[in-house]
Protein backbone atom coordinates (compact mmCIF):
# COMPACT_ATOMS: atom_id res chain seq x y z
CA UNK A 1 0.00 0.00 0.00
CA UNK A 2 1.25 4.10 -0.55
CA UNK A 3 0.79 6.47 2.22
CA UNK A 4 0.89 9.92 1.37
CA UNK A 5 1.18 12.55 3.47
CA UNK A 6 1.66 15.67 1.36
CA UNK A 7 -0.07 16.80 -1.82
CA UNK A 8 0.52 19.11 -4.73
CA UNK A 9 0.69 19.41 -7.99
CA UNK A 10 3.76 20.87 -10.33
CA UNK A 11 2.91 22.45 -14.12
CA UNK A 12 -0.39 21.64 -14.25
CA UNK A 13 -1.62 20.93 -18.31
CA UNK A 14 -5.44 20.57 -17.97
CA UNK A 15 -7.77 18.77 -20.48
CA UNK A 16 -11.73 19.18 -20.35
CA UNK A 17 -13.41 16.40 -21.94
CA UNK A 18 -16.87 15.94 -22.55
CA UNK A 19 -17.71 14.12 -19.23
CA UNK A 20 -15.70 16.42 -17.66
CA UNK A 21 -12.90 14.41 -16.75
CA UNK A 22 -9.30 16.34 -15.67
CA UNK A 23 -6.20 14.92 -16.09
CA UNK A 24 -3.35 16.72 -15.21
CA UNK A 25 0.05 16.13 -16.87
CA UNK A 26 3.47 17.23 -14.75
CA UNK A 27 5.91 18.40 -16.99
CA UNK A 28 9.83 17.35 -15.68
CA UNK A 29 13.46 17.31 -17.27
CA UNK A 30 16.00 14.69 -15.90
CA UNK A 31 18.79 15.68 -13.68
CA UNK A 32 22.39 14.51 -13.81
CA UNK A 33 23.51 16.18 -11.69
CA UNK A 34 23.52 14.75 -7.84
CA UNK A 35 24.10 15.77 -4.25
CA UNK A 36 23.26 18.92 -2.24
CA UNK A 37 25.66 21.28 -3.82
CA UNK A 38 23.59 20.22 -7.33
CA UNK A 39 20.41 20.93 -5.76
CA UNK A 40 21.85 24.32 -4.32
CA UNK A 41 22.85 25.47 -7.62
CA UNK A 42 19.49 24.14 -9.57
CA UNK A 43 17.25 26.55 -7.70
CA UNK A 44 19.61 29.05 -7.29
CA UNK A 45 20.70 30.07 -10.69
CA UNK A 46 17.65 28.16 -12.84
CA UNK A 47 14.79 29.12 -10.57
CA UNK A 48 13.62 25.19 -10.68
CA UNK A 49 13.14 22.41 -7.91
CA UNK A 50 15.07 19.29 -7.21
CA UNK A 51 12.40 16.08 -7.40
CA UNK A 52 12.49 12.29 -7.67
CA UNK A 53 10.08 9.91 -9.15
CA UNK A 54 10.58 6.46 -7.37
CA UNK A 55 8.66 3.41 -6.78
CA UNK A 56 8.14 -0.47 -7.82
CA UNK A 57 10.45 -2.92 -8.24
CA UNK A 58 11.40 -3.35 -11.80
CA UNK A 59 11.98 0.27 -11.97
CA UNK A 60 14.89 2.59 -11.27
CA UNK A 61 14.74 5.84 -8.98
CA UNK A 62 14.62 9.27 -11.33
CA UNK A 63 16.30 12.71 -10.63
CA UNK A 64 14.38 14.79 -12.14
CA UNK A 65 13.59 18.78 -11.94
CA UNK A 66 10.52 21.02 -11.72
CA UNK A 67 9.86 24.60 -12.30
CA UNK A 68 9.88 26.25 -8.98
CA UNK A 69 6.50 29.41 -10.10
CA UNK A 70 5.04 26.77 -11.41
CA UNK A 71 4.82 24.52 -8.22
CA UNK A 72 3.83 27.54 -6.43
CA UNK A 73 1.25 28.15 -8.53
CA UNK A 74 -0.41 24.34 -8.38
CA UNK A 75 -0.30 24.70 -4.57
CA UNK A 76 -2.75 27.10 -4.67
CA UNK A 77 -5.81 24.99 -6.14
CA UNK A 78 -6.97 22.45 -3.33
CA UNK A 79 -8.37 19.86 -6.00
CA UNK A 80 -4.68 19.61 -7.53
CA UNK A 81 -4.25 17.42 -4.00
CA UNK A 82 -6.15 14.24 -4.96
CA UNK A 83 -5.67 13.34 -8.17
CA UNK A 84 -3.02 11.08 -10.00
CA UNK A 85 -0.32 12.73 -11.72
CA UNK A 86 0.87 11.72 -15.49
CA UNK A 87 4.97 12.72 -15.32
CA UNK A 88 6.25 13.78 -18.59
CA UNK A 89 9.86 13.93 -19.34
CA UNK A 90 12.66 12.16 -21.76
CA UNK A 91 9.37 11.18 -24.07
CA UNK A 92 7.74 9.06 -21.36
CA UNK A 93 4.93 9.05 -18.64
CA UNK A 94 4.54 7.37 -15.60
CA UNK A 95 1.82 7.87 -13.48
CA UNK A 96 2.75 8.89 -9.98
CA UNK A 97 1.26 10.86 -6.45
CA UNK A 98 3.51 13.70 -4.82
CA UNK A 99 4.63 11.01 -1.87
CA UNK A 100 6.29 14.35 -0.29
CA UNK A 101 6.75 17.92 0.07
CA UNK A 102 9.77 19.87 1.54
CA UNK A 103 9.80 23.21 2.74
CA UNK A 104 12.26 26.17 3.80
CA UNK A 105 11.78 26.35 6.71
CA UNK A 106 11.09 30.24 7.32
CA UNK A 107 10.09 31.42 3.61
CA UNK A 108 8.34 28.56 3.03
CA UNK A 109 9.57 27.99 -0.53
CA UNK A 110 9.48 24.13 -1.85
CA UNK A 111 12.82 22.95 -1.94
CA UNK A 112 12.20 19.01 -2.66
CA UNK A 113 9.59 16.80 -4.00
CA UNK A 114 9.62 13.00 -4.02
CA UNK A 115 7.31 11.40 -6.42
CA UNK A 116 5.61 7.76 -6.15
CA UNK A 117 4.87 5.54 -9.23
CA UNK A 118 1.06 3.71 -8.53
CA UNK A 119 -0.56 1.13 -10.74
CA UNK A 120 -3.86 1.83 -11.43
CA UNK A 121 -4.89 -1.60 -10.33
CA UNK A 122 -3.06 -1.58 -6.74
CA UNK A 123 -4.93 0.36 -3.79
CA UNK A 124 -3.36 3.26 -2.68
CA UNK A 125 -3.69 5.23 0.74
CA UNK A 126 -4.33 8.96 0.92
CA UNK A 127 -5.11 12.07 2.72
CA UNK A 128 -8.55 13.33 1.01
CA UNK A 129 -9.49 17.27 2.50
CA UNK A 130 -13.24 16.67 4.14
CA UNK A 131 -15.44 19.56 2.54
CA UNK A 132 -18.30 20.71 5.50
CA UNK A 133 -21.32 21.77 3.40
CA UNK A 134 -24.47 23.99 4.95
CA UNK A 135 -23.00 25.02 8.34
CA UNK A 136 -25.06 28.26 8.62
CA UNK A 137 -27.93 26.04 8.21
CA UNK A 138 -27.02 23.36 10.25
CA UNK A 139 -29.95 22.60 12.98
CA UNK A 140 -28.03 22.81 15.68
CA UNK A 141 -26.59 26.08 14.56
CA UNK A 142 -30.17 27.80 13.78
CA UNK A 143 -32.53 26.34 16.27
CA UNK A 144 -30.30 25.22 19.09
CA UNK A 145 -27.70 28.04 18.96
CA UNK A 146 -24.99 25.45 18.52
CA UNK A 147 -21.30 26.04 16.65
CA UNK A 148 -19.64 23.48 14.26
CA UNK A 149 -16.18 22.70 15.43
CA UNK A 150 -13.52 20.19 13.29
CA UNK A 151 -11.97 17.92 14.65
CA UNK A 152 -10.23 16.84 11.71
CA UNK A 153 -9.74 18.15 7.73
CA UNK A 154 -8.62 15.65 5.98
CA UNK A 155 -9.51 11.44 5.98
CA UNK A 156 -7.08 8.71 5.13
CA UNK A 157 -8.93 6.92 2.36
CA UNK A 158 -7.92 3.50 0.51
CA UNK A 159 -8.70 3.17 -2.89
CA UNK A 160 -7.53 2.36 -6.39
CA UNK A 161 -6.39 5.25 -8.31
CA UNK A 162 -9.33 5.78 -10.87
CA UNK A 163 -11.75 6.35 -8.04
CA UNK A 164 -9.40 8.52 -5.59
CA UNK A 165 -12.21 11.30 -4.68
CA UNK A 166 -11.11 15.00 -5.13
CA UNK A 167 -12.48 15.57 -1.55
CA UNK A 168 -15.38 13.69 0.51
CA UNK A 169 -18.03 16.15 1.23
CA UNK A 170 -20.08 16.08 4.85
CA UNK A 171 -23.71 17.50 4.40
CA UNK A 172 -24.30 19.39 8.22
CA UNK A 173 -27.69 20.15 7.54
CA UNK A 174 -30.05 18.16 9.56
CA UNK A 175 -27.26 17.64 12.42
CA UNK A 176 -28.68 18.24 16.03
CA UNK A 177 -27.62 20.18 18.81
CA UNK A 178 -24.70 17.91 20.83
CA UNK A 179 -24.12 15.91 18.18
CA UNK A 180 -20.81 13.92 17.00
CA UNK A 181 -19.79 13.47 13.87
CA UNK A 182 -17.63 10.21 13.53
CA UNK A 183 -15.12 8.63 10.30
CA UNK A 184 -18.29 5.94 10.69
CA UNK A 185 -21.01 8.33 9.84
CA UNK A 186 -19.36 9.76 6.72
CA UNK A 187 -20.86 8.88 3.36
CA UNK A 188 -18.02 7.66 0.74
CA UNK A 189 -17.98 7.30 -3.02
CA UNK A 190 -18.24 4.03 -4.21
CA UNK A 191 -14.65 2.01 -4.28
CA UNK A 192 -13.42 4.23 -0.84
CA UNK A 193 -12.78 2.89 2.26
CA UNK A 194 -11.69 4.94 5.59
CA UNK A 195 -8.16 3.71 6.32
CA UNK A 196 -8.86 3.55 10.02
CA UNK A 197 -12.15 1.80 10.51
CA UNK A 198 -9.92 -0.80 9.40
CA UNK A 199 -8.44 -1.12 12.97
CA UNK A 200 -11.39 -0.86 14.68
CA UNK A 201 -13.63 1.01 16.73
CA UNK A 202 -11.36 2.86 18.71
CA UNK A 203 -10.00 4.44 15.25
CA UNK A 204 -13.87 5.48 14.70
CA UNK A 205 -12.36 9.19 15.31
CA UNK A 206 -14.16 12.42 15.96
CA UNK A 207 -14.72 14.40 12.77
CA UNK A 208 -16.73 17.61 13.47
CA UNK A 209 -19.39 18.28 16.29
CA UNK A 210 -22.32 20.73 17.36
CA UNK A 211 -22.07 22.33 20.82
CA UNK A 212 -23.23 25.41 22.17
CA UNK A 213 -19.94 27.72 22.69
CA UNK A 214 -18.16 27.28 26.24
CA UNK A 215 -19.25 29.87 28.50
CA UNK A 216 -22.81 30.30 27.41
CA UNK A 217 -24.83 27.97 29.67
CA UNK A 218 -22.44 29.53 32.79
CA UNK A 219 -23.88 33.30 31.00
CA UNK A 220 -27.73 32.39 31.64
CA UNK A 221 -27.04 30.73 35.00
CA UNK A 222 -25.39 33.76 36.23
CA UNK A 223 -28.30 36.23 35.11
CA UNK A 224 -30.73 33.97 36.70
CA UNK A 225 -29.42 33.99 40.13
CA UNK A 226 -29.36 37.15 41.18
CA UNK A 227 -33.04 37.42 40.42
CA UNK A 228 -33.58 33.73 42.68
CA UNK A 229 -32.25 35.72 45.45
CA UNK A 230 -34.19 38.83 45.64
CA UNK A 231 -37.35 36.88 45.70
CA UNK A 232 -36.27 34.84 48.58
CA UNK A 233 -35.29 38.05 50.14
Amino acid sequence: PVTISFWSRTHIVIFEESNMSVSYIVKAELREDQGKGASRRLRRLENKVPAILYGTKTKKPVSLSLKSNEIKKSLENQAFYSHILTIEFDGKEEKAILKDLQRHPSTGDVMHADFLRVSMNKVIHVNVPLHFINEEECVGVKMGGGKVSHQIVEAEVICLPGDLPEFIEIDMLEVELDTIIHLSDIKLPKGVTIAALQHGADHDLPVCSVHKPKGSDDTEESEVAPAAEGDAE
